[in-house]
């Protein structure tokens, strides 16, 4: 309802109340027809769903049929270690991907617990829940706000409502009404639930509780907004969905060749098709991406990039678009004076300040409420953003304070404040500061002397600066200041003030456009300020700023087009950001949305990575978010993007070193079958290589550095699948240099020990070769970098102790079934893995050469 559009009479007469309050009868009736005033809240979910939710992914089911037709075949020990193998990968999943669902709970927090209201013209203190539509709720300094009130008187009220609007400036609220319908943050004759009263007193008729507030807006539009599925979730579930597909097919083809051909037995074709299950089934994979998704989560956390969701890592390095909350995220949240202009011009810092710049100095320092005492400290001082800005410029350019001997507060009718003051030289004067147009209409100026003043103030406010003017009226002779006196004045000087950008904004905003990602601003503050800050940061389309009310007219398709050519936008409310991100994720990209506000946390929540800032940012905010930003600097998000694109790097070469290993122990498997051979290796011996010696091996992987082009490539596209036509060329034929040389080798021998432990011991350390190649997927795998890599060095040890296990101990052969080998034997498979090594290498060069070739082409 557009209440701020009707005069306060005919807001108490719509809701049949009065100035004196309701009756408790009345409020009891009203309660039970409306609600309490409270937030509705989504049904969690159940503790077993949140932990089934992992157990059912594609691969996981068929290894759980795999270890149910063990159980069924009575291999009971190797049914244990299938789901020993499921359930680790469960709770990895549980452990480290849980998102905490908490962002009801912080808006709930927002509203205060008890309220004053007036009741038969009696001062009632009830709870907040209780407060009903017709109240008459009175607001006193450090008071949450706690439904959306018409006001109706107020003194001196100011209130804080950047959670909400995204203004760094608290806003003076009073009692007028509005002919035409304004943005949220200009409707100065409302209060609004979940804001804070920063001083003043006011009265005013609640007009909305609950969900129909605008924090209960916010809420519904976090109702709303479904979790989204990362890029990475997505390809890995594309590429489980082919592996099993792939699986299918094989187990058809088994099946009816070894039935046709050979009359297999059923018992038997059961292990062997389950043989394959395990071996083709890369169960590891899941284990080994969460372990580099974990390290990345440890590496940003020490640069200050909290991350709450193990996918978004990866989803930092797909981002195409970052859009920016201002307030706080781009800037620094603390106003500072930019621009002093007095009667020659510029104020010149660096030079020598004149007795007129002194005096202007002087009226910044001392026209002002939040500073008594010349012995405050500075660093002390809290209140008016505004005026701790002039004290800030002031100070240091030994800006006099002089004590106050009375005062005219500010107020916005007046729209100034004036101070008297005795000076050094002991006469009397008057200070003023106010809106420029104000103090220009009360100065003594000539014709030339008003143009000057008029044309300054147009080029402050069009750089986007808030502009204050100063005065003075000399000679005064009086005790004290009445508004009347404030005439005849001396105009010396105005001074342009702004919430300027953080510097390591605008570095990270530089990096981010050289690689590749689009940074667009969204804000609820002021059209010329944002282009202002937009234009200072370097944004690349300034020129065009839609505000929220241009959104508010369009339709979705109007605005899908138009978002791609716009980066920045103002006065904009919660619903028109989730109306942005819902346009640019529709035109196919990746949107990284940043914001500290309640307002901001929609878009948050629908945006592919939320992020918030954790030190301003609101509880609400942060738990909408995917990522917190420890430090509050937007830097951190550049920084945080490179680890993105390091980790999907790695996990791409991860996935390419796993797939190889299961599909070559899926051939070496049906070779078997289709030669009518025993089967080579046993279910237990295939999850050994599986989730024991190719983990540890791609331990490694994870900790392999940035490549150089990282942050100067542009993102990948967006349907981009994880495994190119190479990828699966790829695959094939080193799957083949794994299977075929270690068949080989392993066939010399008659006893069924020897030549499973040949085989095993073969594949893994192809595997270990293999590996080495993978740290570079077409560079040369022995560079530099390979001995900066201290996890390389760890994680070959640890398959050595592994494998010395398995082969050389009792332990080991009992559990495995394997047998010692001797040196003749172990020098075989070491060569076979040297052979693959070198084939893999010739392989990258050749296909470097080529990709090169074809790019030079394109170019000519």
């Amino acid at each position: 309802m557009t209440w701020h559009q009707k005069e306060t009479d005919t807001v108490l007469n719509e809701f049949g109340t009065s100035l004196k309050g309701l009756s408790a009868d009345e409020r009891k009736e009203r309660l039970e027809a409306a609600g309490s005033n409270q937030l509705s809240e989504k049904e969690p979910l159940k503790a077993w769903q949140k932990i089934g939710k992992h157990f059912v992914d594609v691969l996981i089911i068929v290894l759980i049929a795999a270890g149910i037709l063990k159980g069924l075949t009575g291999d009971y020990i190797e049914m244990a270690i299938i789901f020993a193998v499921v359930l680790i990968n469960g709770c990895i999943s549980y452990f480290q991907e849980r998102k905490a669902e908490e962002s009801l709970d912080g808006l709930k927090q927002m509203m205060g617990m008890e309220t004053i209201i007036l009741s038969e013209n009696k001062q009632v203190t009830v709870d907040t829940a209780a407060l009903v539509p017709g109240d008459i709720v009175l607001l006193r300094s450090g008071d949450v706000v706690p439904a959306d009130l018409r006001l109706i008187s107020t003194s001196e009220l100011v209130i804080e409502e950047s959670v909400l609007t995204g203004e760094s400036v608290p806003i003076e609220k009073k009692e007028m009404m509005f002919d035409a319908d304004v943005a949220l943050g200009d409707r100065i004759n409302m209060a609004f639930s979940g804001t804070l009263v920063q001083s003043g007193t006011a009265s005013g008729v609640v007009v909305a509780t609950g969900d129909k507030t605008e924090l209960g807006k916010i809420n519904a539009a976090l109702l709303s907004v479904a979790q989204q599925t990362t890029p990475l979730i997505k390809k890995m579930t594309h590429l489980n969905k082919l592996i099993v597909k792939g699986l299918l097919v094989l187990i058809a083809f088994v099946v009816v060749f070894a039935v046709f051909r050979y009359g297999m037995e059923f018992n038997l074709l059961l292990s062997a098709l389950i043989a394959l299950i395990v071996a083709v089934v890369p169960e590891g994979l899941p284990a080994v991406l969460t372990m580099i998704l974990s390290m990345g989560v440890n590496t940003m956390a020490k640069e200050n990039a909290i991350i709450k969701h193990l996918p978004a890592v990866e989803t930092l390095g797909a981002m195409t678009v970052i859009c920016s909350d201002k307030t706080g995220t781009l800037t620094k949240n603390d106003m500072t004076v930019a621009d002093v202009i007095t009667k020659n011009g510029q104020l010149d810092t660096s030079a020598a300040v004149t007795k007129a710049e002194q005096l202007l100095l002087s009226v910044m320092s001392s026209c002002q409420d939040i500073r008594t005492d010349s012995c405050q400290k500075l660093s002390e001082l809290s209140g008016n953003p505004t005026e701790r800005a002039l004290l800030m410029y002031s100070e240091p350019l030994s800006g006099d304070f002089l004590p106050a001997i009375d005062k005219l507060p500010f107020h916005s009718e007046h729209k100034f404040m004036a101070t008297l003051h005795d000076l050094p030289d002991k006469s009397r004067c008057l200070y003023v500061k106010g809106a420029p147009e104000k103090l220009l209409a009360q100065s003594r100026l000539t014709k030339q002397e008003r143009h000057y003043w008029q044309t300054q103030t147009d080029r402050l406010t069009k750089k986007g600066r808030r502009v204050l003017g100063f005065a003075v009226k000399p000679d005064f002779s009086g005790q004290t200041v009445e508004h009347e006196d404030v005439s005849d004045l001396q105009m010396i000087g105005l001074a342009g003030i702004i919430d300027p950008p953080k510097e390591e904004a605008i570095v990270a905003v530089e990096q981010c456009l050289q690689a590749g990602i689009a940074v667009k601003m969204i804000t609820g503050d002021h059209k010329d300020t944002a282009r202002a800050i937009g234009e200072t940061l370097g944004m690349k389309h300034t020129c065009r700023v839609l505000e929220g009310s241009d959104i508010e007219s369009m339709s979705d398709a109007s605005l899908q087009s138009l978002v791609q050519e716009v980066d920045i936008f103002a006065r904009t409310t919660p619903e028109q950001k989730l109306r942005i991100v819902n346009a640019l994720q529709a035109n196919g990209e990746i949107v990284g949305m940043t914001g500290d506000g309640v307002n901001d946390a929609p878009a948050l929540k629908k945006a592919d990575i939320g992020i918030a800032m954790g030190i301003k940012g609101s509880d609400v905010s942060k738990q909408a978010a995917d990522m917190i930003l420890a430090d509050d600097h937007f830097a951190t998000i550049a920084r945080a993007v490179k680890e993105g694109r390091r980790l999907y790097d790695n996990l791409t070469k991860t996935i390419h070193f796993f797939l190889p290993s299961s599909l070559a122990q899926g051939l070496v498997v049906l070779v078997a079958l289709l030669t009518n051979m025993p089967l080579p290796l046993s279910p237990t011996q295939v999850l050994w290589v599986n989730m024991v010696t190719t983990v540890a091996l791609s331990y490694a992987i994870g900790f392999e550095k940035a490549a150089r082009d990282t942050m100067t490539r542009a993102p990948r596209p967006v349907n981009e699948p994880i495994l190119s036509g190479y990828s699966l060329f790829r695959i094939f034929y080193v799957s083949l240099l794994v299977t075929v040389p270690c068949f080989i080798v392993a066939s010399q021998f008659e006893d069924t020990a020897v030549r499973q432990t040949v085989l095993l011991q073969g594949i893994v350390l192809s595997q270990a070769c293999y590996m080495l190649s993978c740290r570079e997927l077409l560079h040369p795998a022995i560079n530099r970098n390979m001995f900066r890599n201290k996890a390389l060095f760890i994680s070959f040890g640890a398959l050595f102790i592994l494998q010395f296990f398995s082969v050389n101990t009792p332990y080991g052969n009992a559990l495995l079934g394997t047998v010692p080998l001797s040196a003749e034997q172990q020098i075989q498979l070491i060569l076979v893995g040297a052979i693959l090594f070198v084939i893999v290498e010739t392989e990258k060069m050749i296909t470097k050469y080529l990709a090169g070739r074809k790019s030079r082409t394109k170019l000519a």
